[in-house]
């Protein structure tokens, strides 16, 4: 956990501002999707496809001024590439079954499904603290789902079930992506890109702990303008599913600084933090006509570990 004394610390402070700058730009991303879907613009893989052409142009650029060869073979990215793709598909088909707010929630999927893949591919240990965090993050997933079954919010989709199961398939995929890599339409693809550009500068500033606190604050505005700017309900079960996913996510993140220094996971597990935080590029543009009023406020509950 970060104490008060490292909070006072000129590099905290930075990297607090930078956190809430990145989660600024998740929120943004939200807004320019329900723009596009108040104009009748239903193109979320475009979006998503603009932003890896700006990557590319820009980072690729760079690495051949550079001169720099790729660390893998080239058809690796591109099943990476696919992967990631699919990924997006399967959160954005999520929006036309099952509300906003459990999308937001049942993305955290990425964080156990990338804790599993790096134990098993990279061989990554993990101390009792942070299996207590992911356990609790699970136990927040699993009251959603209930949620979504009995609870009957059904504000955001017709089938909550089908959805769910959508959401989490699709945090399964970016999980495999993450353990393998370390106008409204173009205000959407400029607020990705500088989230992508950010995001790598954030976790050598201040780590993944630092990012992924800071991102928790995308969904509390997601829940509180939801509620006061819209006077909309939200239904109870997902303030305890939401709290249960919080303190798990603070648990996993307070994990001790021998295990931190394993550079295979915390490259594994700081990419995870940007993954589960792209289902904000599917925010809004497949949602339901009376779900577009609260786009906006879809937000990456990132929520990755160190």
């Amino acid at each position: 956990m970060i104490s008060l004394k490292e909070f006072c610390t000129k590099k905290t402070l930075l990297g607090l501002g930078l956190g809430q700058f990145l989660s600024l730009l998740i929120t943004s991303t939200g807004f320019a999707s329900s723009e596009l879907a108040r104009k009748g613009i239903n193109a979320p893989t475009s979006q998503s496809f603009l932003n890896y052409v700006l990557l590319v142009i820009v980072y690729g650029s760079y690495m051949l001024y550079k001169k720099r060869s790729l660390k893998a073979k080239w058809y690796y990215y591109l099943i990476l590439g696919f992967v990631d793709v699919e990924a997006n598909f399967l959160v954005v088909k999520a929006y036309q079954y099952t509300s906003l707010t459990s999308v937001m929630l049942l993305d955290c999927w990425t964080i156990p499904s990338v804790m599993l893949l790096t134990w098993i591919f990279l061989k990554t240990k993990y101390r009792f603290r942070k299996i207590t965090g992911v356990i609790v993050c699970v136990a927040g997933l699993v009251v959603v789902v209930f949620s979504d079954v009995h609870a009957g919010d059904r504000a955001g989709g017709s089938n909550p079930r089908i959805g769910d199961i959508l959401v989490i398939a699709g945090a399964t995929l970016y999980a495999v992506s993450n353990v393998s890599e370390a106008l409204p339409f173009f205000g959407f693809a400029a607020a990705m890109f500088l989230f992508y550009s950010f995001v790598p500068v954030l976790l050598k500033l201040n780590g993944s702990t630092m990012l992924n606190l800071s991102l928790l604050t995308s969904d509390m505005w997601a829940v509180l303008i939801r509620i006061f700017a819209y006077r909309e309900k939200v239904d109870w079960m997902y303030f305890i599913a939401f709290a249960a996913v919080v303190a798990g996510l603070i648990v996993y993140s307070g994990g001790d600084k021998d295990e931190d220094q394993q550079h295979a996971a915390v490259a594994d597990e700081e990419a995870g933090s940007v993954i589960c935080n792209r289902r904000a590029e599917a925010g809004g543009s497949s949602k339901t006509k009376d779900a577009n009023k609260h786009d906006f406020v879809t937000t990456s509950s990132s929520r990755d570990k160190e």
